[in-house]
């Protein structure tokens, strides 16, 4: 092996590395198909601030905040107390209080029927 091929091996050989690497993040992602946890959702002085994906926060669509999934998957937030279910997109990140998987758009929340309570158990599924 010459000088010259060694640069080009050691560009390739840490490229096929970060790819396998980053199908590894995915795939383990895509092995969790359900998150149990509690659900809040955004008040009201968020309407119209600026997403983490870029979208202005409309507190009528269904959307919500989940720290890890990928923005544009769909979910279904199922409440476990009523059974009660919504299908949202995931569009921002959060929540960021403790014990909390999602943040909801109040539109969603009142699917939910928890505006009263602000705060549900709930069960998170993977559509897409």
């Amino acid at each position: 092996m010459g000088i010259r091929s060694r640069p080009i091996l050691t560009i390739c050989l840490a490229g096929w590395l970060m790819t396998g690497c980053a199908g590894t993040g995915q795939a383990h992602e895509a092995e969790a198909k359900t998150q149990q946890g509690v659900a809040s959702y955004y008040s009201d002085r968020f309407q119209g601030r600026t997403t983490a994906s870029g979208e202005p926060f409309d507190q009528q669509a269904l959307t919500a905040a989940h720290p890890t999934l990928p923005f544009g998957t769909r979910v279904t937030v199922t409440r476990e107390d009523n059974g009660r279910e919504v299908e949202v997109l995931i569009n921002d990140r959060g929540p960021y209080a403790k014990g909390r998987i999602i943040d909801l758009s109040k539109r969603a929340a009142k699917a939910l029927g928890m505006l009263k309570r602000g705060t549900v158990p709930v069960e998170i599924s993977y559509v897409r």
